[in-house]
């Protein structure tokens, strides 16, 4: 029997395991639940990623691009005079007010590197990441300190399915920045 060509299966697997986290938590994430949302046999997620430790290592790559192009989107880092705080709460409102599986995803993702070492260092990369874009516009260790104040803001909007308030958000910020 000649081997079907499918270039996307490997993007639909990662997909299919964000979904299947999304509606059933890691707890539901497995080989089988993601080739069954996948649509593939069970064979294909195994080939193309050995063990769940792989497969949500990609997921957690993808999930954490979404934050990524809201900065992107918004490229309010490029100018010196802007209100950083209010930028930075503004990525925040823009991210939550969007759909809210991807960003308890990646956060279900990102805590779960607590028990999964192989979860670490695309956690730690992101993080890392977002320090670098932030330290544009301040000290590395400001940056480092408003990055986790930011996760810390986005855990209890998410843990509390509080409403996001971006006025506090910005205020607390702020309150980090030095004055120039």
């Amino acid at each position: 029997m000649a081997r079907r060509y499918d270039p996307e299966r490997r993007q639909r697997i990662i997909d299919a395991a964000i979904r299947v986290v999304g509606e059933k938590g890691l707890a539901g994430l497995s080989h089988r639940t993601v080739a069954a949302a996948a649509d593939v046999p069970l064979g294909s997620t195994t080939y193309h990623f050995k063990t769940l430790d792989e497969l949500m290592v990609a997921a957690l790559r993808q999930a954490n691009e979404g934050f990524a192009k809201v900065i992107a989107a918004r490229g309010g880092l490029e100018d010196p005079r802007a209100d950083l705080a209010a930028e930075l709460a503004g990525w925040m409102g823009e991210w939550l007010a969007g759909d809210r599986t991807g960003v308890e995803l990646e956060y279900e993702l990102y805590l779960a590197a607590l028990r999964r070492p192989a979860l670490r260092p695309v956690a730690g990369e992101w993080t890392e990441r977002l320090v670098d874009l932030v330290a544009r516009r301040t000290d590395p260790v400001t940056a480092r300190a408003l990055v986790a104040l930011m996760d810390g803001i986005c855990l209890q909007v998410l843990l509390t399915d509080g409403v996001y308030d971006e006025e506090y958000a910005r205020d607390v910020l702020a309150r980090i920045i030095p004055a120039r």
